[in-house]
């Protein structure tokens, strides 16, 4: 789980500088580690911005582990309401983990609701409680706190003049997590959690025990082609939302934005068999897709 949350203890450094930049590296490790599709992403963002990302990324990151490396529920979210207390002390307090310090360090420098962060601690917590979703509004909700709020978090970093760009952070969010959602079936399926509706199972006659024995059949492309139709639609939505004069400093959205598009057609091509072999993107073509969108980002006013 990497810093144990609970209980926290003040970083041992001979200075205030030598914690900023031990804080810093620590971050920038952790982004680097999970060599995420987000890494390539952050790659050409300024010195500034990219600090302020590793560190948003770190919280975000930190927050799933505290749920997912936890040995009960019951100290699962005990972690939680512990790094509850650290994210408020972010805001109006001295917060004593490495992750949280860091965070604070950032929002020195960038506007970001306490909200947005709160937002993220429910998502997540949500995976203690519910493992199945009954209709796509609920399991929109999830997918909101989880992911859409990681993109507001995003464009108060990466800065927006056009408030039509929040919407396109909330549909970018939702088309991510969606694409997640799909590539992660089989894994998702094997720690109990489903994340399909399961008015979409009925629809396609798909039922949740074949998804936990791992049956590939016609009704489970069927089901998992209505999936990838939902997604590209806020692909879509997300792209038609970006507004011209934002589009120069969201280069990083757009990076992630074409990454995760490019997964969502692979799992597609491979008609959608996670049972069998992990949908994945190969990092020289994530880089290839970074330092093209990144170039074009050049030519923009």
């Amino acid at each position: 789980m990497g810093y144990a949350l609970l209980p926290a203890q003040e970083p041992n450094f001979d200075s205030q500088e030598e914690g900023r930049l031990n804080i810093k590296t620590n971050t920038a490790a952790l982004v680097r580690k999970a060599k995420s599709n987000f890494y390539y992403a952050f790659l050409f963002l300024p010195k500034q911005k990219r600090e302020a990302i590793y560190a948003a990324y770190a919280f975000s990151r930190h927050t799933d582990d505290l749920v997912d490396e936890a040995e009960s529920p019951e100290k699962a979210a005990e972690n939680l309401e512990g790094w509850r207390a650290e994210l408020q002390a972010c805001y109006c307090g001295a917060p004593t983990h490495p992750i949280a310090i860091s965070l604070q360090n950032t929002l020195k420098d960038f506007s970001i609701p306490m909200s947005h962060f709160s937002h993220l601690i429910d998502g997540v917590e949500m995976d203690l409680t519910k493992r199945r979703y009954d209709s796509f509004d609920d399991l929109y909700d999830y997918c909101y706190r989880v992911a859409s709020v990681i993109g507001l978090i995003c464009i108060d970093i990466f800065g927006y003049k056009n408030i039509q760009t929040r919407e396109y952070a909330v549909n970018l969010g939702l088309a991510l997590q969606l694409t997640n959602i799909i590539r992660d079936v089989a894994t998702d399926a094997r720690k109990g959690r489903i994340y399909l509706p399961n008015e979409d199972l009925v629809r396609f006659g798909y039922t949740e025990a074949e998804l936990l024995a791992e049956s590939y059949n016609g009704a489970f492309v069927d089901l998992m082609t209505f999936q990838y139709k939902r997604a590209r639609e806020y692909y879509i939505n997300a792209w038609g939302l970006l507004p011209i004069e934002d589009r120069k400093t969201l280069f990083s959205a757009e990076i992630m934005g074409n990454i995760y598009y490019l997964l969502l057609q692979e799992a597609e091509r491979a008609r959608f068999n996670v049972f069998s072999k992990p949908i994945r993107i190969g990092n020289f073509r994530k880089f290839g897709i970074a330092a093209t969108i990144w170039a074009r980002s050049l030519l923009l006013r």
